[in-house]
């Protein structure tokens, strides 16, 4: 059914962008791999059970990456799927401008521009965006300042084109994952237990996203608490102040913080 239609996956050599290439796969996609590290591309490529698929070295962060993106597109486009992000922890007074500019170009900056490069190949298909941004796109957490800003930002930019798009038949869906098992996971392992956190496989993650992405969905969330924890904290986010405020000034959360900062 979908054996003529195309996506393409930032973010595409591991972690959340390499099992949603898989499904993608699975379900009969053509291909368009993107990353910046060859290698990890071309593992990718080989888990998938498809000979539609084409990787792209490219920095979504570059305008010149962004065109050879574009270029490779060829003029029309299904499913775009915004992925590539990065993370830095910490505590906002231990954050460097690179570390915040990092995060800001890549997570937000970059699916705003190559959405909008894109646009004329996903109108030609009437297509759709999807942006993978995060429970910490609602749920602000400390410590994660700067990485929950830009998840907010991508919540807000999918809000605001979903709307803008509307009448050219471009649907936009927004993908809101909790903490995963990535490599990123790293940044932030010690924080797991003392924040309560519940992690997802990237499996789990691609599975609820393609199920979103094929209903044509405007946001998906986990199953579990954080779908319950969203509605309170935009209906009554003085009680998640409480909450989550206990939770950062914990002696173990800031003892696991120093063990993250160190290691």
């Amino acid at each position: 059914m979908n054996g003529s239609k195309t996506v393409l996956i930032t973010g595409a050599g591991a972690g959340i962008g390499r099992a949603l290439a898989i499904k993608a796969a699975q379900k009969g996609f053509d291909l368009i791999l993107v990353g910046r590290t060859s290698s990890t591309l071309d593992e990718t490529l080989s888990q998938c059970s498809t000979t539609q698929a084409r990787c792209i070295v490219a920095d979504v962060t570059s305008p010149q990456g962004r065109a050879v993106i574009c270029q490779a597109v060829n003029g029309r486009l299904d499913i775009l799927i915004n992925n590539a992000g990065v993370l830095s922890v910490g505590h906002l007074a231990d954050m460097t401008d690179e570390n915040l500019q990092r995060m800001a170009e890549t997570n937000l900056v970059a699916p705003m521009a190559l959405s909008r490069d894109l646009l004329p190949a996903l109108r030609s298909a009437k297509g759709r965006i999807v942006n993978i941004g995060s429970v910490f796109g609602d749920i602000a957490y400390p410590f994660f300042a700067g990485y929950s800003a830009t998840k907010f930002g991508l919540r807000g930019f999918s809000d605001a084109i979903r709307r803008e798009l509307s009448g050219i038949g471009i649907g936009v869906t927004y993908v809101a994952p909790r903490a995963t098992q990535t490599a990123a996971e790293s940044a932030f392992g010690a924080l797991v237990e003392p924040l309560d956190m519940v992690l997802d496989t990237a499996e789990t993650v691609a599975a609820q996203a393609w199920d979103a992405i094929l209903k044509g969905k405007r946001e998906s969330f986990p199953k579990g608490k954080e779908r319950f924890f969203v509605k309170v904290q935009r209906l009554f986010p003085s009680l998640v102040d409480k909450s989550v405020g206990a939770q950062a000034r914990d002696p173990r959360t800031l003892a696991a913080l120093k063990t993250s900062h160190h290691s």
